[in-house]
């Protein structure tokens, strides 16, 4: 059994570094009229593959390192639903030579305290062997950076 001392707690905003609004969608609610888990996950990859795009740090076309999910993990505190508005909050705790480790946090989109938060660490690797880099490339190195 858990102690209440280890059990994972709400997180608020301020732990996180930037946002990315994501609108639910009819087919994300399950049978018991909330958001179902593995949506979360969806967020989550969205989040940060979206981050990483947007500020020139991967190129899912062109580009000659990926990064593979090697672990996730998420906890729920509050049920979300279609039709909402959520906001994914990203930071990076770690970063490797080769990997990263992404905390996230689901927020309704007024509230304070995460209805989930979770992490996905990537390992970031050759796009054409998928061995890991030596080195992340400059340029993620330095958007990471600005999440940590």
């Amino acid at each position: 059994m858990t102690s209440s001392a280890s059990r994972a707690q709400a997180l608020n905003r301020s732990a996180f570094r930037c946002f990315r609004d994501i609108s639910t969608r009819w087919m994300d609610n399950d049978a018991y009229g909330h958001v179902n888990n593995v949506v979360y996950y969806q967020w989550f990859d969205t989040a940060v593959n979206a981050h990483l795009i947007d500020n020139g740090a991967l190129d899912i076309h062109h580009g000659e390192t990926i990064g593979l999910v090697v672990e996730t993990h998420c906890n729920y505190f509050s049920p979300l639903a279609f039709p909402q508005t959520v906001q994914v909050g990203l930071r990076v705790a770690r970063i490797g030579s080769s990997s990263v480790r992404y905390e996230l946090g689901v927020f309704a989109q007024a509230d304070e305290w995460t209805a989930a938060h979770g992490h996905f660490i990537h390992v970031y690797v050759d796009k054409a062997t998928r061995r890991p880099v030596s080195q992340l490339p400059d340029v993620l190195k330095q958007v990471l950076e600005q999440l940590t």
